[in-house]
């Protein structure tokens, strides 16, 4: 009666902590000299990110980590460029450039909205599956502007010079140029620009703002040496000058790490109390004060 049957398989043993959840290939990579995941499993204060954002093909590193970083934070919390760089030391312009690229890539929705009083604001949507909900098919075609028919004897219309382009055409940043332009007439006013040349010359201005320029200094640009005599195309010479006298991009330099010296412990000479210092001796309280030292000052 106390024969044990062999047949029957022993109960399977319980894994131990290690060797809970084992990551896939690890053996494989660890022959190859690949990478070996050391994995736990979080519970709180995480974020799901879908291998299509952190494997992108075409996102660059500091757009896949920007966007994780966007996907991690809570409701309501500002991502405009100014924020960011002030968050990152990556600098206004590659952080424009990322965050160009996750709206390029449906990562990202930004549309300007009108409130009931009239302020106009950005709306940002942050997108961790693009395409699934209310993503826009690509950027809408702009309509066509009727220009009035010329009138006879009218020399014909030249086309305006292309200006620069921003690596992020942000609404904040385009509506700071349209600004800037509207301002030059009441500095002189020769240069009144009609609606069409103020959307053909808003990306040059925008793309000198991306640089880290005031509008001060762009307007300065704009109207500083103009000729005496009557300007009969000024918004080609404005075209000119945006292009021109481009900036270049500002470097990006990162923060200096300073090497901060620890000096060794050691034990005080008249207390025995552990102090640091780079000789031996006697800790702060235990130094005899210098002569004529009052501690009233």
């Amino acid at each position: 009666m106390d024969t044990q049957n062999t047949s029957v398989r022993p109960p399977a043993q319980p894994r131990n902590g290690k060797e809970n959840h084992p990551s896939r290939g690890t053996r494989a990579n660890n022959r190859s000299g690949g990478v070996i995941h050391d994995n736990s499993r979080h519970t709180s204060r995480f974020t799901v990110i879908g291998n299509h954002l952190a494997q992108h093909a075409e996102l660059s590193l500091l757009a896949i980590g920007l966007s994780v970083h966007i996907q991690s934070l809570p409701g309501g919390a500002l991502i405009d460029i100014r924020t960011l760089a002030a968050r990152f030391p990556e600098g206004k312009t590659r952080i424009a450039a990322a965050l160009r690229e996750l709206e390029t890539h449906g990562y990202l929705r930004r549309t300007c909205e009108r409130t009931s009083t009239g302020r106009v604001f950005t709306r940002t949507v942050s997108c961790n599956q693009p395409g699934r909900s209310g993503a826009a098919d690509g950027p809408k075609p702009k309509p066509k502007v009727r220009r009035p028919p010329r009138r006879e004897g009218e020399p014909p219309r030249r086309a305006l010079p292309a200006v620069p382009q921003p690596v992020y055409r942000a609404p904040d940043l385009l509506r700071s140029a349209v600004e800037v332009l509207t301002s030059l007439r009441h500095w002189d006013p020769r240069l009144l620009l009609s609606a069409t040349e103020v959307e053909h010359l808003a990306p040059g201005v925008a793309a000198w703002l991306e640089r880290d320029l005031p509008p001060s200094a762009v307007h300065h640009a704009l109207t500083s040496g103009l000729p005496s005599e009557p300007l009969n195309r000024p918004a080609a010479l404005l075209a000119h000058r945006l292009t021109a006298q481009l900036p270049p991009i500002p470097r990006f330099s990162a923060p200096v790490a300073r090497d901060v010296v620890r000096h060794p412990l050691r034990n005080c000479d008249a207390c025995d109390r552990a102090f640091r210092a780079a000789e031996p001796g006697r800790c702060h309280d235990c130094r005899p004060e210098p002569p004529g030292f009052h501690p009233s000052g």
